[in-house]
């Protein structure tokens, strides 16, 4: 009779170690896969107490699931460690700093009126000479390790991030092949707004309507990665409410970590409530799918630049996507693809990881910053917003811009979205 223990399969082959990222910077078997699932197997067994020094090696661990891809016997360790997380929460497991820190992001974060207040104040700070006289004075490291790391990724404010222009309706442009919904996200949306307007004009050049109902929150992907399943599910089921009604092919979304949990709806939701209605896809997967239409081919004009595509964790390890954001950077005429070393290994962002594990984050983002660069690209091609906060941070000034793959896109059909109209007749008014 098979086991029921998920830990079972496990024989400390050491196959996952190369590929863990915490083992990485951390060096030791506690804070490795195969380490974690012998304390799991320790702990169930009663040899061993959850206590803050246990759950640390724990928290060190980012989740990237690069151990699921390598695993020869199969192991689901990101089932394992999603059933952990909510138990690390307790209150004795970490100290009352620790506990604050991780309660604020979760009450700003996932938020987007809470985080835009927040950050409003900062508009004239963020990439302006302010920021860079404290950095150069070394003033952010008054601040303690993770408010410094928070400064250290504050990118600067454009003004669209503050407000959500869109129309609920973006219609398609010449031959309308179906309709789809997006999720804009809720850092993504603040920090990096120009992604969701270059999504939005690529998906009507192809022939998609795109619904964007307004109000929508956030997905729940920052609190899922956090084992908060209650604020989970509430975010959750606010998100797929805005949707309803809606007869949608898909529902699309431009954030590999945000497309990691809506996939899990399902799984996630209360019983009775599975989430939307049509299939949760990431935009890449949905147009591969689809395929570029002729005319939107027939628009792009050549872009002779280097670039290397950046596999961000949720979407090669948690999706399985891999090959799909590469066809159609491979479409963009004169374009070419150079691929990193360790495509596989977790740059460090990892949701708030960056955050509240700073020091290992960091050597994890210089590392990864480093592999991208030696790549000989000038343009690093990502497709999950907290790992181009985190590129930004790590590369050298002066070198590879980084941009996702649907900007790309975008640029190279000369596309002026519904979103920018919209922003230049605001302007005039």
């Amino acid at each position: 009779m098979a086991s029921s223990d998920p830990t079972d399969p496990c024989v400390h082959c050491g196959f996952c170690l190369p590929t863990c990222a915490s083992y990485r910077v951390l060096g030791t078997e506690m804070d490795s896969p195969r380490g974690r699932i012998h304390t799991l197997k320790a702990i169930e067994a009663g040899e061993l107490e959850l206590d803050a020094t246990v759950a640390s090696h724990f928290d060190s661990c980012l989740g990237c699931f690069a151990c699921v891809s390598a695993c020869p016997s199969g192991v689901r360790y990101d089932q394992l460690i999603e059933a952990t997380r909510p138990k690390l929460n307790s209150a004795e497991l970490r100290s009352s700093w620790q506990q604050s820190f991780r309660q604020l992001l979760l009450a700003v974060l996932p938020y987007p009126r809470r985080l835009r207040a927040l950050l409003t104040p900062l508009r004239a700070y963020a990439g302006g000479p302010l920021q860079a006289l404290a950095r150069r004075s070394g003033l952010p490291r008054l601040l303690g390790p993770q408010l410094e790391a928070m400064e250290a990724l504050l990118p600067p404010l454009a003004p669209e991030g503050f407000a959500d222009r869109f129309p609920k309706l973006n219609q398609a442009q010449g031959e309308r092949r179906g309709r789809v919904g997006l999720v804009l996200g809720c850092v993504q949306r603040c920090f990096d707004p120009a992604v969701n307007a270059a999504t939005v004009a690529v998906l009507q050049a192809n022939g998609f309507d795109v619904v964007i109902p307004a109000d929508q929150g956030c997905c729940g992907a920052v609190s899922h990665h956090q084992g908060q399943l209650e604020q989970t599910r509430e975010l959750a089921s606010a998100l797929v409410a805005r949707f309803a009604g809606e007869k949608l092919d898909a529902v699309l979304v431009a954030a590999s970590g945000c497309g990691h949990t809506m996939k899990a709806y399902g799984e996630l939701l209360n019983e009775g409530h599975s989430g939307f209605a049509c299939p949760v896809l990431d935009v890449h997967e949905f147009l591969a799918d689809r395929g570029l239409s002729e005319a939107f081919r027939a628009a792009l004009q050549p872009l002779p630049i280097a670039v290397a595509y950046h596999d961000a964790c949720h979407m090669i390890h948690g999706q399985g996507i891999a090959a799909q954001p590469r066809a159609l950077l491979r479409a963009i005429p004169g374009l070419q693809l150079h691929e990193a070393s360790e495509a596989g290994v977790c740059c460090g962002s990892a949701g708030i990881y960056n955050l509240v594990q700073p020091a290992e984050a960091a050597e994890l983002g210089r590392i990864k910053a480093d592999d991208l660069s030696g790549t000989g690209a000038t343009v690093i091609a990502s497709a999950n917003i907290g790992c181009s906060l985190q590129l930004r941070r790590h590369l050298q000034k002066g070198g590879p811009e980084v941009m996702h793959p649907m900007e790309l896109l975008a640029r190279a059909a000369g596309l002026n979205s519904t979103y920018e109209k919209s922003n230049q007749e605001a302007d005039k008014a």
